[in-house]
Formats: structure tokens, C-alpha cells, sequence
């Protein structure tokens, strides 16, 4: 079995196994002009390859720079271009660290937990009744996305105090929140597909 373990690394992933291969079917050839058909040909399938954005000239340099690099920069073709020598940092960039951030209920979201930690911080009035009146409900919309046979008010009430240590505590009836059927209304206008109109 020929396994791709097996075969040689992939210079630039972004093109495959197949672009490699003929990159190195062209170094085979001996003569010059049949490698500088092959070398036109293989840019005509990188280009069709890549998202082609800005400045054209820029566009066929960088095709031509990666073509020499994964020939190692033995091609021995007349380049159209300059070519620039791309060293290993420019190809491997360092990787992005992805933000981890422990969220105790993952249905509601980091959003709704930074939210509910200013209202721990918030003095009892006017001002923090109406932020809890918009967490609660937003818990409710993403319990509703999340599993709509789990929403429940009770619930989502239970689960800010929790969320507060008990500092708000609150029955179905002290806080008015959004109705299931708006709920779903929400939603289902959400999931719908926007219809183009017509010109």
C-alpha cells in the first residue's frame, strides 16, 4: 500500500500531493523547452488553485516564487519573474492561540456569564433590575437555540441565582420574561432563509 506517510512532505499543503508530483515530473525533464510548457502549465492549475485578490502582477509573482519553492529552487526553466527566496518563517506562521476560557454552562455562553458577573458587582436598583431582566431573557433565547424542550423559567431563574451566589433571587412572577411563543418566533426567523427580492 502506498500510504502518504510514506512520501515525501508537502512543501506547501495549500496546493496537494498532485502539483508536487508535477513540479517534480518537470525537474525530470531534459529538455528545457518541454520543462518551460510543463512549468506554464503547472502555474495555470495553482492559479486556479488559489483565491485570486488584488494586483495581478503580485499575484503570478507569488505563483511563480512557490513554484520554485517546491522545486527546492532547482527548476531550471526561463522565470517570467524575479524570483524571491521564501524562507521557513514566512511559510509556517506562528500558530494563533485559541482563547480557552472555562464557562460553567456552555448553552448560555461566555457573554451571559461576563454580564452576570457585573451583576454581582451592581447595586440593588432601577438600573440592575433591567440588566437582569435582559440576562434572563437572553438565557432563555439560548436555552431555546440550544434545546427548546429544556426552556424553562423556573430553570433559568434557579440557574441565576446560582449564578449570583443567591444575591438575585427571583420568582417566575417578580420579572417579566419574553414568552415561549416569542421565543420561537425569534427563532424561527432566525433559521429562515432571507428571501432576495426581486428588482
Amino acid at each position: 500500500m502506498d500510504y502518504n506517510t510514506k512520501r515525501d512532505k508537502l512543501v506547501l499543503p495549500e496546493y496537494g500531493r498532485c502539483i508536487q508530483d508535477m513540479v517534480h515530473y518537470a525537474m525530470s525533464l531534459d529538455n528545457r523547452s518541454e520543462r518551460q510548457r510543463c512549468a506554464y502549465t503547472i502555474i495555470s492549475l495553482m492559479a486556479n488553485m488559489q483565491a485570486y485578490t488584488g494586483n495581478e502582477d503580485d499575484f503570478y509573482q507569488k505563483l511563480w516564487n512557490h513554484l520554485a519553492l517546491i522545486s527546492d529552487y532547482q527548476l531550471d526553466i526561463d522565470y517570467p519573474v524575479e524570483i524571491q527566496h521564501i524562507d521557513d518563517n514566512q511559510i509556517h506562521r506562528e500558530r494563533v492561540a485559541y482563547p480557552q476560557q472555562h464557562i460553567k454552562r456552555r448553552h448560555y455562553g461566555s457573554i451571559v456569564e461576563k454580564l452576570v458577573r457585573h451583576l454581582n458587582e451592581m447595586e440593588p436598583g432601577d438600573e440592575r433590575d433591567e440588566l437582569t431582566r435582559l440576562v434572563a431573557n437572553q438565557m432563555k433565547r439560548d436555552l431555546a437555540s440550544w434545546n427548546s424542550n429544556a426552556m424553562d423559567d423556573e430553570k433559568i431563574l434557579e440557574d441565576l441565582a446560582e449564578y449570583t451566589d443567591g444575591k438575585i433571587s427571583l420568582l417566575s412572577n417578580e420579572i417579566n420574561l419574553i414568552s415561549d411563543k416569542d421565543v420561537f418566533a425569534e427563532l424561527q426567523q432566525t433559521l429562515t432563509p432571507k428571501k432576495k427580492r426581486k428588482k
